[in-house]
């Protein structure tokens, strides 16, 4: 039987409203006991005879209590229900929980001796009998007792209320949140953990003590994360005006984690990929990663926890406003033009193919089986820009308008979407009713482009059709004369809001190259006419680096195209492209990287329906190594030039951009500058550079310098993750028997997220070895979905991705990825998770 839907159009107020609670939870090595004491009110009146009916899952309850009386219940594997209870009462549940077996991740769960919780989406009903929604918002107070030895640290959220030792051997902490939360937000940590502190002083001039959490051994690594905190905490205020509200903010790492981080209140869990850093062990990449996920963390504390979702139809309402806010503090800590344009990429390769598949859904969905599934790149990536968007239309000073006035109206409660946006709205006297589109229509838009220029009268019009249903949008352009200077003109953004439009620009004096879609002010598919020379020239000139990556995108994509169909091609505009980029020293070389990037493979899959698989990836493969063979003296000399000095993070990237490429032609020279940086580098971006590049080649040198690696950071887990998945990419033949042997290597754990993205996740990027004719990498998916059913669902439902988009493909492959997943849609007791992405799927 298909699981339930749940649908947006049937959400009721709750019954009852939940104004606190009080847990207990004592911590045993098999049984754990959990005691909540809620008080409870009943706030429908319309509904005076309706039962309390509270979420719970794999608990063994043990007694019931109302207003201290044993009373009769019903229960059953998700419910716990009373009838005829009064207005107002105190309700105390006694339940037991198995920590140590819980393989998924959610709830209370032990990993590595440290129990840990995981409660968004809905994990708190497997911890305690409660209403799991985050409508019904508490204020928590809650005491551990653990084991002292083994468990030093006692942690959850607010303020340390109560210290005490009890006998044997245990003690106990109490903790008090003076927020009313829901209780997705709740967290609990019991373990031996090392603590790094700082202190960080507000505008107001308070004081917050700054306490990480990490295991023993990784104090060196904490140092980078710390000085995050506490650039994402100024930042915050400087330009939201948004003060830490508690006088203690706490981390806690963890190498079990299905995502990357939670924003508990005043206890944050992370997954320790994002948080354990030093130049030694974790690359430039790592950093800002490790910087913007701290970043995005924290500034939930106010878009997200001080302000919540009122069902989880709204999670954009959270998680896109935090994207978006994450991206913007991102820029002004790096490079503005570099994360956007990273952003731009996964949108592009990742979120359009979503929003074209049998997984598409709006922003804010109507219906979902599972609503893990709905974490995905369309609520976090296109929700973030949807809210760029209305940052560009209203302008900085107009967003921060918008914002006091979201903060002012609705802290403290739950809301939807439509609060968010009416609140812009009123502060800027803007009418945005027609913007609420954007977060009811699933798919991609697409604008159709033409121009004019009346030579005569001096005139350029620019024509823009959308094709489809009419958003309103900003759409930011340039002109370009013929030296490559921007022309002046009265604005640059327009705002688009009918189904074609027309705009002109006077004393226009040469015919000029169109820059369309700058800084990608709209997630939109663009149709444009650009002629190849166009488009190299604003790859060259472009003032916009967006725009500028976008072209040098589209001429690429034109070439691969091109030699798909054996078309005539004009190889000297990108070769001369490529070699101005090289040559420009006053180019930010962290840019110049960024234009030498081919599409990637899942974007180019899009283009095509359906797509032949093998000659796009033989395609792109012979444009990379003609641009290497070609360009392979101007790229060792920068090179060379790079590697002599102390590099920037722009000129490590630049560095290594050449050195990929000259790893590509495969000779003993460039193999032996290769292994020489392996050997010699201080960090770790330039040592899993060199690494990854020997790692395609056929080098006599590739066996050992994968062996070295690992012994020499066998014990850096999160370096091994990076070991794993340079393999399972690798792009030499037998790449699924290789992934199948690191699968009994003793690093691999399949309980460990983390692990099973680095191998099994990275596989499944290698097209050629994943997508074999022969379907072997389809059925070593479908076992591993399978085998993680039981583990762990939320991880093997991420993994059914690759099969979503079967239709893509030739009739030969779509037959063998059918199968696989008609073999994973019969497994007995298959979680709502991976039967939903399945499901889906298969019905196309």
């Amino acid at each position: 039987m298909p699981p339930k839907i749940t649908y947006r159009k049937d959400y009721t107020v709750s019954d009852f409203a939940i104004q606190s609670i009080d847990l207990t939870v004592e911590i045993g090595e098999e049984i754990t006991k959990v005691k909540s004491i809620l008080n409870l009110s009943r706030q429908n009146s319309a509904k005076k005879n309706s039962p309390l009916i509270l979420q719970g899952r794999e608990l063994e309850l043990i007694s019931v209590k109302l207003n201290g009386e044993k009373i009769k219940y019903q229960s059953d594997s998700e419910t716990l229900t009373i009838e005829n209870t009064p207005e107002n009462f105190i309700l105390e549940i006694t339940n037991h929980i198995k920590p140590q077996l819980n393989t998924s991740l959610e709830g209370l769960y032990k990993t590595e001796g440290l129990f840990c919780t995981q409660c968004e989406a809905e994990g708190f009903r497997k911890i305690t009998y409660y209403l799991d929604r985050p409508d019904v918002m508490a204020k928590f107070t809650t005491t551990i007792i653990a084991d002292k030895t083994k468990y030093p640290i006692l942690l959850s959220n607010g303020n340390l209320i109560e210290q005490q030792n009890l006998e044997n051997n245990c003690h106990l902490a109490k903790w008090q949140d003076p927020f009313k939360k829901p209780c997705y937000l709740f967290a609990l940590v019991a373990g031996n953990l090392a603590c790094i502190e700082d202190q960080f002083i507000t505008q107001s001039g308070r004081k917050v003590d700054i306490k990480l959490y990490v295991d023993h051994g990784d104090e060196d690594k904490t140092a980078f994360a710390i000085a995050s905190i506490k650039r994402a905490m100024k930042w915050d205020e400087d330009n939201f005006g948004r003060e830490y509200d508690l006088d203690i903010f706490m981390v806690v790492a963890t190498h079990a984690f299905n995502m990357g981080a939670m924003e508990n209140k005043g206890l944050n869990i992370f997954n320790s990929k994002y948080i354990l850093a030093k130049p030694e062990t974790a690359t430039d990449e790592d950093y800002v990663a490790i910087e913007r996920v701290i970043g995005h963390e924290y500034f939930h504390n106010w878009t997200g926890n001080r302000i919540t979702c009122r069902d989880w139809f709204q999670l954009s309402l959270k998680e896109s406003l935090t994207v978006f806010r994450d991206a913007q503090f991102s820029s002004d800590m790096t490079s503005h033009a570099v994360v956007r344009i990273d952003d731009v990429n996964i949108l592009r390769s990742v979120q359009f193919p979503q929003d074209a598949s049998p997984m598409a859904h709006p922003v804010r969905p109507d219906s979902y089986m599972e609503i893990n599934n709905f974490y995905t790149v369309t609520i976090y990536e296109k929700g973030a820009e949807v809210i760029h968007m209305l940052y560009v239309l209203l302008g900085k000073p107009g967003f921060r308008k918008g914002m006091d006035c979201y903060f002012e109206r609705h802290d403290g409660k739950a809301v939807r979407i439509e609060e968010f946006i009416q609140a812009h709205a009123d502060a800027n006297h803007k009418d945005l009713s027609q913007f609420m589109h954007w977060y009811e229509k699933s798919g991609t838009p697409e604008l159709v482009i033409s121009t004019h220029y009346d030579q005569h009268k001096k005139q350029y019009s620019l024509t823009i059709k959308q094709s489809g249903f009419n958003f309103y949008l900003p759409f930011a352009f340039g002109l370009l004369d013929s030296s490559g200077k921007d022309i002046v003109l009265d604005k640059n953004s327009l705002e688009i809001s009918k189904s074609e439009e027309t705009f002109v620009f006077h004393n226009i004096s040469e015919k000029p190259v169109i820059s369309l879609l700058r800084d990608f002010s709209a997630p939109v598919k663009i149709q444009y006419d650009y002629t190849d020379q166009e488009l190299a020239f604003l790859l060259a000139h472009d003032s916009d680096a967006v725009a500028r990556w976008d072209t040098g995108q589209q001429l690429s994509t034109r070439f691969i195209k091109n030699m798909m169909d054996s078309s005539q091609i004009d190889h000297d505009l990108i070769l001369k492209s490529w070699q101005t980029i090289l040559g420009n020293k006053t180019l930010d070389p962290a840019l110049s990287a960024h234009l030498l990037l081919l599409p990637t493979e899942s974007y180019l899959i899009e283009l095509f329906s359906p797509v032949d698989l093998d000659k796009l990836l033989q395609a792109r493969k012979s444009l990379r190594q003609q641009l290497a063979e070609s360009l392979q003296d101007l790229f060792l000399s920068v090179y060379k030039n790079l590697a002599a000095n102390k590099n920037t993070i722009g000129q490590r990237a630049l560095k290594n951009r050449c050195l990929a490429y000259l790893g590509f032609i495969d000779t003993e020279e460039y193999q032996a500058i290769i292994l020489a940086q392996l050997l010699s580098a201080k960090n770790m971006t330039d040592e899993i550079a060199a690494l990854s590049a020997i790692s395609h080649s056929k080098s006599e040198h590739r066996e050992s310098a994968l062996d070295n690696f690992y012994q020499k950071f066998q014990k850096e887990t999160l370096v091994i993750d990076k070991w794993f998945s340079i393999q399972a990419r690798s792009e030499l033949p037998g790449g699924l028997v290789r992934v199948k042997n690191l699968m009994k290597h003793p690093a691999f754990d399949l309980k460990n997220p983390n692990k099973v993205r680095a191998l099994i996740g990275a596989f499944c990027q290698n097209l050629p070895a994943f997508h074999a004719i022969d379907g072997s990498g389809y059925d070593f998916l479908a076992e591993q979905i399978i085998a993680l059913n039981k583990i762990n669902p939320h991880i093997a439902a991420r993994l059914c991705e690759p099969f979503t988009r079967f239709k893509k493909y030739d009739q030969k492959r779509q037959d063998l990825i059918k199968k696989s997943l008609n073999s994973i849609i019969n497994t007995p007791d298959l979680s709502t998770h991976i039967y939903e992405v399945v499901s889906k799927s298969l019905k196309g």
